[in-house]
């Protein structure tokens, strides 16, 4: 029996939400095909920003189940501290 493929939305903050939509950036989907959905703690790359994973909601809709996760606030690179 075939499992339906898990829906991923990532949620992000307003500001973010403002920076992808000037820079046109669009969100890759990521964890497509993986077995193993984001967790908490889990930090992605997009337009050269990193974002991290801070909580995870799980919902039912209309299509079936869909995972909700809540990113951070982004940081430029050269936020990132390192040691």
């Amino acid at each position: 029996m075939n499992q339906p493929a898990l829906r991923i939305a990532l949620v992000f903050n307003p500001e973010d939400q403002t920076w992808m939509r000037r820079s046109s950036l669009a969100v890759p989907d990521f964890w497509r095909g993986h077995g193993v959905a984001p967790a908490t703690g889990d930090v992605f790359r997009l337009g050269g920003r990193q974002f991290t994973v801070q909580g995870r909601l799980w919902e039912q809709d209309g299509e079936g189940t869909v995972l909700r996760v809540f990113v951070g606030s982004a940081h430029a690179e050269s936020d990132s501290v390192f040691g």
